[in-house]
């Protein structure tokens, strides 16, 4: 989130980089949104990432009635969103920016911490880790995501490049204990969650685990200095939320301190921390009401998925808010 606000700021302010290249992380699939594509596009970024469109998304729960399917056309988007490795963001970002690092401190009007977990942010585990894995599938993956609520927690398999990205959240025992079992066994049980939509498993080609919380730092400013991204808020993978709400306050941040006279004065981080107010405290409580109301396949989840299938307008509006926040960019 820091290069996407440096990004959007070097033309109007001077910016630097505190750091140097991150190495590049393990396996993570990130799933970007319409809009967080038209920020990287906006700072120049998109067109070095490779990413595979979603143009469906197919909802449903194991073993109990209720359906829904999310498609683009539906929204008024290209794509429901975009899938690739964090990695291969993260790459082109830190190429973008190279010119911005500095490897120490320097006085400045403003500082914006925008990785890692603040100090004095409020943390709550999720009983839920994440099982993350690459996984070829017959027939190959293309442009649908499935996303199947189980009797431990949402499965969602994400197209990547002719294979699935699956983030599966399960009981950290059962996590660990799938984490180390044998390519068949991990392949079964995930034919068995998935059911017979998606096709059939036939190779794993990596495998990690994540442990799932909820961290929010209460107030994103402090003096002279503001949060954005992990630094503010670090949410359950459900709906797939947390990047795009990072790119959304590096975005607003920007926009805020461009036409600043002091960009890190009370008046200006105050208007940022007024204008992110909406969109992040609403995706910080709708994850967490999905991941706590939607913990299992359950009759209510049922219900829910049924409405949003019979009733369009209310299932583009879910559809169109998950993509653009409370509002559209323009």
């Amino acid at each position: 989130m820091g290069c996407v606000a440096a990004l959007a700021l070097r033309s109007s302010k001077q910016v630097r980089i505190l750091g140097k290249d991150a190495p590049s992380p393990a396996f993570r699939p990130i799933v970007l949104s319409y809009a967080s594509r038209l920020i990287l596009e906006r700072v120049g970024v998109w067109p070095a990432l490779a990413t595979t469109p979603i143009e469906t998304i197919r909802v449903s729960q194991a073993g109990r009635f209720g359906r829904t399917v999310f498609d683009a056309a539906d929204a008024g988007v290209p794509a429901l969103g975009y899938v690739l490795e964090y990695s291969v963001l993260l790459q082109a970002l830190q190429a973008a920016v190279r010119d911005l690092l500095t490897p120490g401190d320097i006085p400045a009007r403003c500082i914006v911490h925008a990785e890692g977990a603040a100090p004095d942010a409020e943390e709550q585990r999720y009983a839920q880790d994440a099982l993350v894995a690459s996984v070829r599938f017959s027939p190959a993956a293309e442009t649908t995501a499935f996303e199947r609520f189980t009797r431990e927690g949402p499965l969602a398999l994400l197209p990547l490049a002719g294979r699935y990205a699956v983030v599966w959240s399960m009981h950290p025992e059962r996590a660990q204990k799938l984490l180390s079992a044998s390519e068949n066994e991990f392949l079964d049980e995930l034919a068995a969650a998935a059911g017979i939509r998606p096709g059939r498993p036939l190779a794993a080609e990596t495998r990690a685990v994540q442990p799932l919380v909820l961290r929010v730092r209460q107030n994103r400013v402090a003096e002279r200095a503001v949060y954005i991204g992990n630094a503010a808020q670090t949410l359950h993978p459900v709906a797939g939320q947390g990047l795009n709400v990072g790119l959304r306050d590096a975005w607003d941040l920007a926009q805020i301190m461009r036409d600043a006279r002091d960009a890190g004065d009370a008046a200006t981080l105050g208007r940022f921390a007024a204008r992110r107010r909406l969109d992040a405290g609403a995706a910080i409580r709708v994850t967490d009401l999905l991941a706590r109301a939607f913990l299992r396949s359950s009759p209510l989840t049922g219900a829910a998925l049924t409405a949003l299938d019979i009733f369009p307008a209310p299932r583009r509006f879910f559809a169109r808010r998950m993509i653009f926040g409370p509002s559209a960019l323009p």
